[in-house]
C-alpha cells in the first residue's frame, strides 16, 4: 500500500456508495461531453474549430506544423499523450473529396508526425485513421481530420479500461512545443 493511502476509504460526502475507491476527477472532459467547440452546422462558417484554428498562433491553436494544404494540431481531447490530427485547411468532409495535393500532403505530414512522435516520446506504435461521417464516430463530421495516436507497450492499463479516464502526463502546450521541436525538417 502506498504511504498516502489508508486501509480505510476516505469518507466523501456526495460520492455515492462507499466502495473503497479513491476518486480521480477529470473535469476538463465535461467540455467534450457537453459538446464545447462543436460546430452548430455543417458549413465552414458554423463554428468549425478546424477552420478557426489556422487563424490562431501555433501556441494558442496547438498547431505543431503548418503545410500548404494541411496542418498538424494536437487533439484537445486526446486518447493518449501526443494524440494529434492532420487536417486540411479547406472545409471538406469526405476523404474522396480531397484534391491530389491535399491527399499527398496529408500523407507526408502523417509520416513526419510519426517521426516527430518517435523522436520526442519514443512511441512504439500508432493508431492512425479517420472517422468518415457521424455514424462512423466522427465528432466533427463536416471537416475531415486524420488521427494519429501514439502507443507504447503497456499503455492500456486500468485507468481507461476500468476507470474510463485517461491520464496524460504533460500539459498540451508542453506537448505541442516538444513535438514542434522534434518535427523533421524536410
Amino acid at each position: 500500500m502506498l504511504p498516502h493511502m489508508t486501509s480505510e476509504p476516505e469518507q466523501q460526502i456526495g460520492v455515492g456508495t462507499q466502495d473503497a475507491f479513491q476518486r480521480l476527477w477529470t473535469p476538463h472532459r465535461m467540455a467534450y461531453i457537453q459538446g464545447e467547440n462543436k460546430p452548430t452546422g455543417p458549413g465552414a462558417g458554423d463554428g468549425c474549430p478546424f477552420c478557426s484554428i489556422p487563424a490562431k498562433s501555433d501556441e494558442d491553436g496547438l498547431v505543431i506544423k503548418r503545410g500548404e494544404q494541411v496542418y498538424a494540431v494536437l487533439n484537445l481531447y486526446p486518447y493518449n499523450g501526443g494524440h494529434l490530427m492532420v487536417v486540411p485547411y479547406r472545409h471538406v468532409a469526405d476523404y474522396t473529396d480531397l484534391t491530389a495535393p491535399e491527399t499527398v500532403e496529408l500523407g507526408e505530414l502523417t509520416k513526419q508526425a510519426m517521426t516527430a512522435l518517435r523522436t520526442a516520446s519514443g512511441a512504439h506504435g500508432f493508431n492512425i485513421g479517420m472517422n468518415q461521417g457521424a455514424v462512423a464516430g466522427a465528432g466533427i463530421a463536416a471537416h475531415l481530420h486524420q488521427h494519429l495516436v501514439p502507443r507504447w507497450g503497456g499503455d492500456t492499463n486500468f485507468m481507461p479500461v476500468v476507470g474510463h479516464t485517461r491520464v496524460l502526463p504533460q500539459l498540451l502546450a508542453d506537448t505541442r512545443k516538444m513535438l514542434a521541436e522534434a518535427w523533421p525538417s524536410v
